[in-house]
Order: structure tokens, then C-alpha cells, then sequence
């Protein structure tokens, strides 16, 4: 593939192409699987690096109508893309900030004591009950009432009357660990606490926790990887079909005729008769540097090994095996695809699947296919 559809990606160094219509699919596929329950959509980190001002509409159309996001600001964003749709603020009430959430009808996640008396304080000040969720900890440890918050709500749930409570939510730390006995000791922690609070709806399956069973959907699941094509369930095959593409383009081809080095540190050898294809993307466009001497490209059906070190702008393939003039100056390299998922470039990476897609660069030309027309 030597040829590019518009000015911008014949211009670019690679072509990021994200297939909306998978999106949607995997949605789908999703709410089917915890119906009757809800499903909502999680579009933090830029719906994973996919692009929220895309994804969103299409997930939208989809049939999505509750959303989740990390921060404040792309609460706001996700605002004006979604007019009439339930957005939770995952990273809960920022300080002095209630009145943003208000204007923008976004809906805090609670994570604490003090967030739930700041925001019951702004609604008796509003004379009007706001939206939010509560996030109750049961095995985390990162956000979320700890226990001894969850038993002083307990006796006094009294704050929860001045706010509109959407639901509960918590999060599985090992859904996608098969023989963790863990989810099942937070699925039990979770329905302990909700039978002693006032009565809400219950969410706690994130993507792999969704595979878990229907003992975990509740009333509300929250699917966020999944979505984007990222394996939910590592130890069989993917169920999610793959939405991203990325293609790099080869920008110079050396035959090697003395023995050298390549690349940085000169960690590679070479010797006469290699023939490598430099290629332009780097860790600066999310192609991570533990992928030097381990990641791959694919060129049609023959796979190229990366050699030396994945350095900011390139990164250099060893194409020796493949049929001398088969690769030149403009060729594109399957760097993400169907021969690579983020999954297995990961893998190579020593990382998850998520730390790949919310890595892909700013620099790539970005091509939406699909979504609603």
C-alpha cells in the first residue's frame, strides 16, 4: 500500500484509521450481553486514544445514554458532543468546583465523605437535588468511601437525601485474573453495603468484569476497553472486534554492505547484505521504546522484526528477508492490525493493551470510517 486518499495522510509519516462502526458493534455486543441491565460507555483518555469527538456520537447512536469520564474538563467536552445524555465525572468533586458541575449537568462521582457533604451543602444552597453517583470501595484502595465511611453513611445516610443519587458504583481490581477469588469477595463487600444504604441503582462490572457473569452486572455495567477492541477476557479469544489501524510509512531503505551498527546505542548488529526499512514512527507517536528488538511490522503477509532501538521519530525493520524492491520509500507498514492487535504489540511491550491505545500520537493522520451518517 503506497497510496493515500487525501493531502493529509500523503503527507503524514503514518495513518491512524479507526473503524466507528466496530465501536458500535462492540457496544452492542456488550449490552446485549448484561441486558436487562444497563450498559453505559466509559470515554476517558479520549475514548482511549480512539477520539472522544467521534467515538461519542457514534456510541450515541448506538443506543448509549450514560457516559463516563475521568475529569472534570472532558465532562465539559463530552457536554456539548451529548446535550441530552447521563455523564459521570469518574475522578469525582474537584474542590470549589460544584458550581462547573451544575452548569454543565455532569454528575460527580463521590469518592469520599467530604465530596458527599460538599455537594449535599451546594444543593441545599441551590435549593435543588443534583445529580451523582457514590463510589463505595470494596477492594481497591485507590478511590471510594473505605469502610468505615460506608458504615458511618450507614447511620447517618442523611446527606444522601439532598442529592439526586444516581447509584452506587465500585471496581473489580482482578475481573480480567480468571482464578482471582477476589471479584467474588468485592461482588459479596458491595451487595453488603447496598443492602444497609437507601435503595439506588448498582453498577460495578467494568469490561472483563462483564464476562463474569450476570451475578456482576447489577443494575449498570461499565464497559471502557472493550469497546475499543481490547481483549476483555485474556485467557481465551478476543469476543471484541478490532477497531484501529495504524499504518507507518517507510521512509528510506539502506543495503547494508560493512559490518555495523543500528540505531542508538548501536545495540544492534549488522552485516553485510541486510537491508533495513526505516519507518516513521517512534515513541513519540506512542510505538513504545521497550519495543526496541522486540516488536514487529507487517508488510501484506510477511513480518519484518524491529532492530535497535525504537528511538522518538523512527524506528528501523529488518527487511532482508523479504523480496528485494518489495519495500521502498512510501511503502506503508502495518504497525497496528490485523496482523498486530494492540493486544500482542503489548504483550511485546512488556504492557496492557490500554497503554497502547491511549499512547497513539497526535502526529499519525487520523481517519474515521464508519458511524452515523
Amino acid at each position: 500500500m503506497t497510496t493515500s486518499s487525501t493531502p493529509a495522510e500523503a503527507r503524514a509519516g503514518a495513518i491512524l484509521t479507526i473503524d466507528l462502526d466496530a465501536v458500535a458493534a462492540n457496544y452492542r455486543l456488550l449490552s446485549e450481553r448484561v441486558a436487562p441491565a444497563e450498559c453505559a460507555a466509559v470515554l476517558k483518555a479520549d475514548a482511549y486514544g480512539l477520539g472522544m469527538v467521534q467515538v461519542a456520537p457514534a456510541l450515541s447512536a448506538a443506543g448509549a445514554r450514560t457516559f463516563f469520564v475521568a475529569h472534570l474538563e472532558e465532562g465539559i467536552t463530552l457536554r456539548a458532543l451529548l446535550p441530552e445524555a447521563t455523564i459521570g465525572i469518574l475522578n469525582g468533586l474537584m474542590p470549589g468546583c460544584a458550581a462547573d458541575y451544575a452548569q454543565h449537568r455532569l454528575a460527580p462521582v463521590l469518592n469520599h465523605a467530604g465530596a458527599i457533604a460538599e455537594w449535599a451543602a451546594f444543593c441545599r444552597q441551590q435549593q435543588k437535588r443534583l445529580p451523582a453517583f457514590v463510589h463505595i470501595d470494596t477492594g481497591m484502595n485507590r478511590l471510594g468511601l473505605g469502610p468505615a465511611e460506608v458504615a458511618a453513611l450507614i447511620a447517618d445516610p442523611s446527606p444522601l437525601g439532598d442529592l439526586e443519587l444516581l447509584g452506587y458504583l465500585s471496581h473489580l481490581a482482578t475481573a480480567d485474573e480468571v482464578d482471582s477469588p477476589l471479584p467474588g469477595v468485592q461482588r459479596d463487600r458491595f451487595r453488603s453495603a447496598l443492602d444497609r444504604l437507601p435503595p439506588a441503582r448498582a453498577s460495578l462490572a467494568n469490561s472483563s468484569g462483564i464476562f463474569r457473569g450476570a451475578q456482576f452486572h447489577f443494575d449498570l455495567a461499565r464497559p471502557g476497553c472493550a469497546l475499543y477492541g481490547i481483549n476483555p477476557t485474556p485467557e481465551t479469544g478476543n469476543p471484541m472486534a478490532r477497531t484501529v489501524r495504524l499504518d507507518a510509512r517507510v521512509l528510506q531503505v539502506r543495503h547494508i554492505d560493512s559490518t555495523g551498527t543500528v540505531g542508538y546505542g548501536a545495540t544492534h548488529p549488522v552485516s553485510p547484505g541486510t537491508r533495513i526499512a526505516t519507518i516513521a514512527v517512534g515513541y513519540a507517536d506512542g510505538y513504545l521504546r521497550s519495543l526496541s528488538g522486540a516488536g514487529s511490522v507487517w508488510f501484506g503477509e510477511q513480518e519484518a522484526p524491529v532492530i535497535g532501538r525504537v528511538s522518538m521519530d523512527l524506528i528501523t525493520v529488518d527487511i532482508t528477508r523479504l523480496p528485494e524492491g518489495a519495500v521502498h520509500p512510501g511503502t506503508l507498514a502495518e504497525v497496528i492490525g490485523p496482523h498486530r492487535t494492540p493486544d500482542q504489540v503489548a504483550s511485546e511491550a512488556g504492557t496492557i493493551g490500554y497503554e497502547i491505545l491511549t499512547s497513539l500520537g497526535r502526529r499519525y493522520a487520523r481517519r474515521h470510517v464508519g458511524g452515523p451518517q
